[in-house]
């Protein structure tokens, strides 16, 4: 395959090691600076320019977007995209995984273990959210902070409540994060590739410091990880929408609590504390799905007339609950279940004789009026009865 890395820093021992990986096998291959191409939307099909003249063809990109340039990074991705260049790292999927509330928000709606965490902008909010995060210790951190920057440790309410209101009043945005003292100083790294995790390490910090990040000089040692630790870290990459990242998970007492997932993880402390080829492992996985890139779905199926994708929830009391597939009359409806979320569980393209029970969650393709008559009216909130007011009679003028 004809290979791209998109990188402003060809000498990174990591995009060395992805460009050395790629020739080995026979791949033609390219580090190309992100900064240097040019979208070009004048012509009739979508297309990039570098360096000032149009792009030969590629048969895949593999995107190490830098914090700094992540607006104009994804929009390069995203060009590619529309070119039909296999990625594994989404335009979308690298967005959401730089933004820590936004990664925070898509984790949560699927169950996925993290430390409790709020985001507050008003000063007379930081005390009540201190609190619903278990009190002080507090972890703080910038949205964007990388590398361990960003991410302060507040040992009491006040120093927590004057370090915030400091952040807030230089326009940074915070969020607050309960400190697991089970895990102080430690925390697992997996690299995830594709479907399944690669290499993982535990990463320990050095005498006082809380952060166990190697750029702040912590050490690392492989680890063997539990399928629970594995499941979470495969599945928190898939639902940000990148097939190749770093997943940082904290040791809890109930288990894997994800803090973070990277799109451009770095591979020098990986690759020396395992001593695998996870470079290669990262090629190999590009090559494999070149013939068969991923697509959007929802934006290729919306485009049909009156077609598109929408999840339905099977809730308590519906009445194809106990019925399969095919009895439940969905194909009546003109809709076809592509894949069914049972829990934690994902069946892609399930058979007709599967059985729904309550709480599936299916993913159809069909028609949007159907799916939306079969869509409850949104839960609201049960209101509060008021009290009394004190003149409960009166003239209307």
């Amino acid at each position: 395959m004809k290979l791209a890395i998109l990188s402003r820093a060809p000498r990174a021992y990591s995009t060395q090691r992805l460009r050395t990986a790629a020739l080995d096998r026979g791949h033609q291959v390219r580090v190309l600076n992100t900064l240097r191409f040019a979208i070009d939307l004048s012509g009739p099909e979508p297309d990039l320019q570098f360096r000032g003249r149009p792009l030969s063809d590629y048969d895949a990109i593999l995107p190490r977007i830098g914090s700094s340039i992540t607006y104009f990074g994804t929009a390069v991705v995203r060009q590619f995209e529309q070119m039909d260049v296999y990625t594994p790292n989404t335009a979308n999927g690298i967005a959401n995984a730089r933004d820590k509330l936004r990664a925070a928000q898509i984790l949560s709606r699927h169950q996925i273990g993290m430390p409790a965490t709020t985001f507050v902008r008003n000063r007379a909010d930081v005390m009540p959210a201190i609190e619903r995060v278990g009190g002080a210790p507090v972890v703080i951190k910038l949205l964007e902070g990388t590398q361990g920057i960003g991410v302060i440790l507040a040992p009491d309410i006040k120093i927590a409540e004057a370090i915030i209101e400091t952040l807030h009043s230089t326009k940074q945005n915070v969020l607050i994060q309960s400190f697991v003292t089970e895990s102080r100083g430690r925390d697992i790294r997996a690299l995830v590739v594709g479907d399944r995790v690669v290499a993982a390490m535990r990463r320990r910090a050095s005498g006082d410091e809380f952060r166990s990040n190697v750029h702040r000089g912590g050490t690392v040692e492989p680890v063997e990880l539990t399928p629970e630790y594995e499941q979470a870290a495969v599945r928190s990459a898939q639902i940000m929408g990148l097939r190749v990242a770093g997943v940082d998970m904290l040791e809890g007492n109930d288990g894997p609590l994800v803090m973070e997932v990277n799109s451009s993880p770095g591979l020098e402390g990986i690759e020396r504390a395992t001593e695998l080829d996870v470079a290669g492992a990262i090629i190999d996985h590009i090559a494999g799905q070149v013939a068969f890139p991923e697509i959007d779905v929802r934006q290729r199926l919306t485009v049909s007339t009156g077609y598109g994708v929408a999840e339905l929830v099977v809730h308590a009391g519906a009445d194809i609950i106990g019925k399969t597939i095919g009895e439940s009359g969905l194909e009546e409806r003109d809709l076809q279940v592509l894949t069914l979320h049972r829990g934690t569980s994902v069946i892609p393209n399930p058979r007709r004789r599967v059985v729904l029970e309550a709480e599936d969650r299916l993913l159809c393709f069909g028609r949007l009026e159907e799916m939306r008559s079969m869509i409850p009216e949104r839960r609201r909130r049960r209101a509060k009865v008021r009290k009394l007011p004190s003149d409960p009679i009166h003239t209307v003028a």
